[in-house]
């Protein structure tokens, strides 16, 4: 050999670098180097290596359980004595489709971490395969001295600052796995709404394959539908990563390990639709929203003696007002939290504006039905108020419209869980379930429609249907008179002022429009502009974070509820807001009962109250961890047990069921 060739040989050999990073492997596919976040090492001390990858748009590496296809990357180190590395650190995996097949695996800069002790002149081997839509097998030698010293970071320790952020985190959540391959993770503060995306990736291969998996919601956490492959076993435990999507768009990912057990079945979207009918038909029987259904039952019976056709058009436009509101409550929903705004059923009422617009709205309706003022069908079309008080097929659908607004305080059962399961389904899957539930309130109209012969069997019209009308605006005005104790609550005594002005103004307007002459109706119209400039003008105190029905003793706070928990205390959660018609009853009829408050004294019951009346994002994951999306919520936590959930309905006897 001569001296020339022994001199090339020495130049290319992959000698140690002196700095945190070795000499680069690159390529048109990927840059490749080990590195280091520290230049120097304390005896016994310990510090992390990396392998870093850096890859043209299109490539990626494959995880250590790589999936359909793919293999992981393979470490062959040479160590001086007394230097000891550990395995790689996984980062968080994604989840790669080729053609036909699903891998797990990372594109972009990638950063393999491995924990090392020990200085020296640390020698690794590398292979891995990179992919497009073509695999090529790569290979590289790379080496690092590392002296002793004192240990300080290098300019790399960024990359590994980094890194961890995209590593899983130990879960806190219980997993359990099904013999069927059902994974279930659950626990307080893990939310339906937090993943509307999540697969799950085993950390050894062929335990699970990497085909579609199916994410259900369950009432403290979620499920994932898995397909068991050839190394599972039914009475072994499962460890791997979740990796979860939020509606905002952010990723996690959580290591688990599942025990082996039976998993409860989730609400598949099947189960959420008949659970958004449901719930929508029990809503029609709620007290919040039984004025306006009665006020549109006698619209209907008003032109039932018009004919079928009559009939059909009024229960028809009424049922398209509902269903196309319901809809778009939905869409509201979905596009804030894709905004990062932590919202849920009934999140208008949250808002002092929306409140105060509510109660002059429902406060028109009621004079109107109390004969005031009359709007007919050539008048004043399109015109705020007035639409939902027009008659008409354009009255009706503005009359669903508003029992759709008035119906968000309330949740009934069922609703819950196709609220829960909608919103850990695609879009389009949760615009369905609310359609499903526009479909459930409208449900009796839709009947009528279907069977407009039906209202040959109702009462004929008469005088009696005037009288009735006219009682019909009375529970309208203890609507609205509610919603002005709601905005108190919400802004304080300066709201207060305001809603109750605004209602005197309403009155004067309506009783303008109800005189004679086209001045009437000019000065009613000026009246509503001096009402909205006036209160944009004035305009609603903003909501302060102090609780407004609760006092700081019984508040709840996540931090409370863990003091009372680690005191072995039972505790009890109502969750409940100024706004929840439901809410007002069952503290009345259930909570308030002598023989409840006893209990609650005998037990040493602790009472925790959650006032939701305006957004509070603490209550709002609760909620989320519990599977709801909507108050009223009642929650049992005995000494030392498990979390019981009650009906949304109260009676006495099941608070006292779950106590004893």
């Amino acid at each position: 050999m001569t001296r020339l060739a022994l001199a090339l040989m020495l130049m290319l050999a992959p000698l140690p670098s002196l700095a945190a990073e070795s000499q680069v492997f690159s390529t048109e596919r990927d840059q490749v180097s080990l590195v280091s976040d520290t230049d120097a090492v304390a005896p016994g001390a310990e510090y992390h290596l990396g392998l870093r990858f850096r890859l043209a748009p299109g490539w990626h590496i494959y995880h250590r359980n790589s999936g359909d296809a793919g293999l992981p990357p393979e470490l062959r180190w040479t160590l001086p004595s007394g230097v000891h590395v550990g395995d790689i650190i996984w980062p968080a995996p994604e989840r790669l489709t080729e053609g036909q097949l699903v891998t797990f695996g990372f594109t972009g800069s990638p950063l393999l971490v491995l924990t090392a002790q020990g200085a020296g002149a640390i020698q690794l081997h590398a292979s891995w395969l990179v992919c497009n839509n073509i695999c090529v097998p790569e290979e590289a030698d790379f080496a690092l001295n590392l002296a002793q010293g004192s240990q300080t970071p290098a300019t790399e320790a960024a990359l590994f600052a980094q890194a961890a952020t995209h590593q899983p985190v130990e879960t806190p959540f219980r997993a359990v796995i099904s013999p069927q391959g059902v994974l279930a993770v659950s626990g307080e503060g893990l939310g339906h709404a937090a993943p509307v995306e999540a697969f799950f990736v085993a950390d050894e291969p062929d335990v699970i394959a990497a085909g579609p998996q199916s994410l259900s919601a369950m009432p403290d956490g979620f499920s994932l539908t898995l397909k068991p492959a050839a190394a599972f076993k039914a009475d072994a435990l499962v460890a791997g990563v979740v990796v979860l999507r939020d509606a905002g768009g952010q990723l996690a990912a959580l290591r688990i390990a599942a025990q082996p057990g039976a998993v409860a079945a989730g609400v598949g979207w099947i189960e959420a639709i008949f659970a958004a009918l449901l719930g929508g038909l029990i809503l029609n029987l709620m007290p919040c929203v039984f004025p306006v259904l009665a006020m549109k039952a006698m619209a209907i019976l008003r032109v039932s003696s018009e004919g079928r056709k009559a009939a059909r058009t009024e229960a028809l436009a009424y049922s398209s007002g509902v269903i196309l509101s319901f809809t778009a409550i939905g869409g509201a929903v979905l596009a804030l939290r894709q905004l990062g705004h932590a919202v849920g059923w009934g999140f208008q009422f949250q808002s002092p504006w929306f409140v105060a617009g509510m109660a002059w709205l429902l406060m028109a309706v009621g004079l109107n039905l109390s004969g005031v003022f009359e709007i007919s069908s050539s008048r004043v079309a399109g015109a705020g108020q007035g639409l939902t008080l027009r008659g008409g097929a354009l009255g009706s659908f503005f009359s669903g419209v508003l029992a759709v607004l008035v119906a968000t305080p309330c949740t009934a059962p069922f609703m819950s869980v196709a609220l829960a399961a909608a919103l850990t389904a695609p879009p389009t899957e949760t615009l369905a379930v609310f359609a499903a539930l526009g479909i459930g309130l409208a449900s009796p109209a839709l009947v009528l429609a279907a069977f407009p012969g039906m209202a040959r069997a109702l009462p004929r019209p008469g005088r009696w249907m005037e009288i009735m009308k006219q009682a019909l605006a009375f529970p309208i005005y203890a609507a609205s008179a509610w919603l002005i104790w709601v905005l108190s609550t919400q802004s304080g005594p300066s709201g207060t002022l305001l809603g109750v002005a605004g209602l005197v103004l309403v009155g004067l307007a309506a009783w303008l429009f109800g005189l004679d002459g086209i001045w009437g109706k000019r000065l009613a119209v000026l009246s509503l502009v001096g009402l909205v400039l006036g209160a944009v003008e004035v305009g609603l105190p903003e909501p302060s974070n102090e609780p407004s029905t609760t006092t700081a003793a019984d508040r709840f706070t996540p931090q409370r509820l863990a003091e009372l928990r680690a005191q072995h205390r039972p505790v009890f959660i109502d969750m409940t807001a100024a706004w929840c018609v439901t809410c007002l009853v069952n503290e009345r009829v259930a909570l308030h009962d002598n023989a409840v408050q006893a209990a609650f004294a005998q037990h040493n019951v602790a009472q925790l109250v959650g006032d939701w009346t305006r957004q509070d994002p603490a209550i709002t994951n609760f909620l989320h961890g519990q599977g709801r999306d909507g108050v009223p919520l009642y929650v049992y936590y005995p000494p030392d047990r498990d979390a019981v959930l009650l009906p949304q309905i109260l009676t006495p006897q099941n608070v006292l069921a779950a106590i004893n």
